[in-house]
């Protein structure tokens, strides 16, 4: 009898639930909905890897917003371009603030990084800095000879090889060259220095680290109540890794601080660095060493392993598709010729250039699920009403493979882009976020992608290692990373052969 009866209150109990939410929903306006919304879990049992894909099935079925609620957490899931539209637009300030998770504390410095900290007087005050300071045309204009220097450097380094390429490691150390050139003065890679490329590898072992770790789901975000119960596997790993990193950047801010020289082509410019010690110099109490660690590994983290990552990408692409790649070099011979390397300023007159690179950002753009969102107040998108608090999800992954949106989205076609100016195709493609909170970096990257492709389709003619097509599947991470490396073959072209001996 005692059974029975607790039986009937689980069922009263788990009815009653049911109704309260679905009457909920309906006289509250909010987006359409899974059912079932489990007790406690809500929809976590529907999230699985990888989440841009699971995310894309439930709106196909769903409808282009859709609420979710994860643990404790309401989410909205954004896929249409309409509503992107509305969400960084007409609820662009009310949308510029970042949910408080895990990573964002940790990795963030308690919510007051570039990338995590809430809308409001330090997030501008970081932004302003990222984007007048440090990124601005003029200080990209001032490091142009070291982005020329690396992608010289690479060309090199290929015309010697003699032996099949793993192009993931050259991509990776070309953008971290730059970015260190850059932010600290230090090249890594390519030099003669053992010290210096043990230092760069370690660092590029915790960026991976880094990337990994984001990409990890912490259920503790959504269920606060398993943090209570001592699962802390994550917490701790990110702690040691956030603790990795201080430690080697505020070696590099204190061998800055104290030599206040050049970096090592002998230039009297200032690196990132230097320029934010100068501000410190002004206002110490906000400028600290915490604040510049945390702003250049921003920085570093948005500029390197994304980028590499698109480079990989558009190489794969276009060795399945030796049409383009083809029709890519004839457009580069008619502009630029054979006499000199592709420039940062020839990137404006090779639109075909800039139709393989969209095309790549489209099929695997490096951010397949923008950085989330969080609603500071009640606002509507499509019509529904999104309750403050709510976090929102734009999955640009499914925007980019829309039949809706796209004609055969998952046909490679750089021809669709013709006429397209920049990286952004109104809304339904934006790689780098729109608003308030969009990666400042994206004139750097635009710049690194442009001339060093440019170059390596210029100066060399590439083949698959075999006859197979390469590999074009997914690895789990946060910027969509190749499950199978690229290696490819290469060779320098006839007309160019001059041109490379010189080098």
């Amino acid at each position: 009898m005692e059974v029975s009866y607790l039986y009937v209150s689980f069922l009263l109990l788990l009815g009653s639930y049911l109704f309260t939410s679905l009457f909920r929903r309906k006289f509250s306006n909010l987006p359409p909905t899974v059912f079932p919304s489990l007790p406690v879990i809500g929809h976590l049992y529907l999230l699985k890897p990888p989440l841009y894909r699971t995310l894309a099935k439930i709106s196909d079925k769903y409808g282009p917003i859709v609420r979710l609620q994860l643990g404790f957490r309401p989410v909205v899931v954004i896929s249409s371009p309409s509503l992107v539209e509305e969400c960084f637009t007409k609820n662009d300030v009310i949308l510029a603030n970042r949910p408080r998770m895990l990573f964002g504390k940790i990795i963030g410095v308690n919510y007051t990084s570039l990338a995590w900290a809430p809308y409001g007087d330090n997030w501008r005050n970081l932004r302003r800095i990222a984007s007048i300071e440090i990124l601005s045309i003029h200080r990209l204009n001032e490091f142009h000879d070291i982005r020329a220097e690396e992608g010289r450097s690479l060309i090199r380094k290929l015309a010697s090889s003699s032996s099949p390429v793993t192009m993931k490691n050259l991509f990776y150390e070309l953008t971290l060259n730059v970015m260190m050139r850059m932010i600290a003065g230090k090249r890594y890679f390519g030099g003669d220095n053992p010290v210096l490329e043990q230092e760069g590898i370690r660092f590029r072992e915790m960026l991976h680290e880094t990337f990994i770790l984001a990409g990890a789901s912490n259920v503790g975000d959504y269920l606060p109540i398993l943090s209570w119960f001592g699962v802390k596997g994550l917490e701790k790993r990110l702690i040691a890794l956030q603790e990795k990193r201080d430690v080697f950047f505020q070696g590099i801010i204190d061998e800055l601080r104290k030599s206040k020289g050049s970096d090592q082509t002998g230039n009297k410019r200032k690196t990132m660095i230097e320029v934010l010690l100068s501000l410190q110099e002004s206002d110490p109490e906000y400028y600290t060493d915490a604040l510049i660690r945390s702003f250049v590994l921003v920085l570093l983290a948005a500029g390197s392993d994304t980028s590499a990552g698109t480079m990989e990408w558009t190489m794969s692409l276009l060795l399945n598709h030796p049409e383009v790649l083809k029709k890519a070099q004839k457009e580069i011979d008619h502009v630029v010729g054979n006499d000199r390397l592709v420039d940062e300023s020839d990137i404006s007159n090779l639109p075909y250039l800039r139709c393989i690179i969209n095309e790549t950002l489209r099929l695997k753009p490096p951010g397949p699920l923008l950085v989330p969102h969080e609603a500071s107040e009640d606002c509507v998108i499509g019509g529904f009403n999104i309750p403050g608090g709510t976090m929102v999800l734009v999955n640009q992954w499914a925007i980019h493979h829309d039949p809706k949106v796209w004609a055969d989205p998952e046909t490679y076609n750089p021809e669709r882009f013709e006429g397209v100016e920049g990286t952004r195709d109104g809304f339904k493609l934006l790689p780098f976020g729109y608003g308030r909170r969009s990666c400042p970096g994206e004139g750097l990257a635009v710049r690194v992608l442009g001339m060093t492709l440019g170059t390596m389709i210029q100066c060399f003619d590439w083949e698959r290692i075999s006859e197979e097509m390469v590999d074009m599947s997914e690895a789990p991470g946060l910027t969509m990373p190749k499950a199978v490396p690229l290696v490819a073959k290469c060779k320098p072209r006839l007309q160019m052969e001059n041109l490379l001996s010189q080098l």
